[in-house]
C-alpha cells in the first residue's frame, strides 16, 4: 500500500516525513534512509509499535508482517538497484549498534564488489570501505533527495 495522506510516522523519538515513506502495510512501513551506507539502503519498521525497542517484544502478527513485507520490498529494491544480493540486518539493543530504540530492519541491496572476500564478511561491518565509524563519512540527504527516491520506490508497488 502507498502511504496514507495525513498519516504520522515515527521512528522511536523521531517523526518521519510522509514524503520519505514509500510502502505501508496495516502493521509496518518502509522509508528511504537519511544516511544510507549503499544505494538503496532502506529501513523497515513496525508501524504500530514505535515504543517497541527489542525484536523479542514484537507480537507474532507484527513479526510475520515485518518479515513478509521486508522480503517483498527487498526483492523489488534489489531488482530496481540492479543488485545481486540483499543484506537484512536488525540491530537489537544498544550494544548491537542500535542507535534509535525502535525495532527496524535495514535492507541493503548488495553487489559482488561490496566485499573483498565474500567468504569472510559479517554483514554491514566488513564491507569494503566501511568502518565502525560510518557516520563520520555519511552525510544527511535533503528531503528533496529522499522524496524523489521514495517516489521511485512507490512506483515499484503500483
Amino acid at each position: 500500500m502507498d502511504p496514507v495522506a495525513g498519516s504520522r510516522y515515527r521512528f522511536g523519538p523521531h517523526e518521519i516525513a510522509e514524503r520519505q515513506v514509500f510502502r505501508t502495510s496495516p502493521l509496518s512501513f518502509a522509508i528511504v534512509n537519511l544516511r544510507p551506507t549503499r544505494p538503496g539502503h532502506i529501513l523497515y519498521f513496525c508501524q504500530l509499535c514505535s515504543l517497541v525497542k527489542r525484536f523479542a517484544d514484537l507480537s507474532p502478527d507484527e513479526t510475520r508482517d515485518l518479515w513478509i513485507m521486508a522480503k517483498d520490498i527487498g526483492v523489488r529494491v534489489e531488482q530496481y538497484q540492479r543488485a545481486s544480493s540483499l543484506t537484512f540486518t536488525i540491530q537489537d539493543g544498544p550494544h548491537s549498534g542500535q542507535t534509535v530504540p525502535h525495532v527496524h530492519v535495514h535492507i541493503l541491496p548488495r553487489r559482488k564488489e561490496d566485499f573483498e572476500n565474500n567468504d569472510n564478511n559479517n554483514g554491514m561491518m566488513n564491507a569494503k570501505n566501511e568502518t565502525l565509524d560510518l557516520d563520520i563519512e555519511r552525510k544527511d540527504r535533503t528531503m528533496e533527495e529522499m522524496a524523489q527516491e521514495a517516489k521511485e520506490y512507490r512506483a515499484l508497488f503500483s
